[in-house]
């Protein structure tokens, strides 16, 4: 894939990951504004309701961050001129996989690998 393209698309997604942020935090400020349990004649249930909503904004979030990380190791990648190559075996990555998961740091073969780059 050239790394022109590659580069829109991880740009792209990244504002994409940073509106679900927004959206995620706004989602969690409004559920923690929302009072204890049984304050001002509060349900139990909708407490718990504001709770399950809580621990989704969190749960958002922590997917985001994850991705983004992703996104900006492969902006990394195309920086020191090694986007494409499989961070396990270096062999080119084909273009369908990338195209599919710009951020992927390996091959097919190595998909499963755990990586920390």
């Amino acid at each position: 894939m050239n790394s022109d393209h590659a580069r829109d698309l991880l740009t792209a997604e990244l504002a994409d990951l940073d509106e679900r942020a927004r959206f995620a935090e706004s989602s969690r400020a409004s559920a923690a504004d929302s009072g204890d349990e049984g304050s001002n004649g509060t349900h139990p249930a909708d407490y718990g309701a504001d709770v399950t909503s809580s621990m989704d904004s969190e749960l958002l979030l922590d997917t985001v961050a994850e991705q983004r990380r992703g996104i900006t190791e492969a902006l990394a990648r195309i920086e020191a001129g090694t986007y494409g190559s499989c961070v396990v075996c270096h062999e080119q990555i084909d273009d369908e996989r990338l195209d599919a998961r710009p951020e992927v740091p390996t091959c097919r073969k190595h998909a499963d690998t755990p990586v920390r780059v």
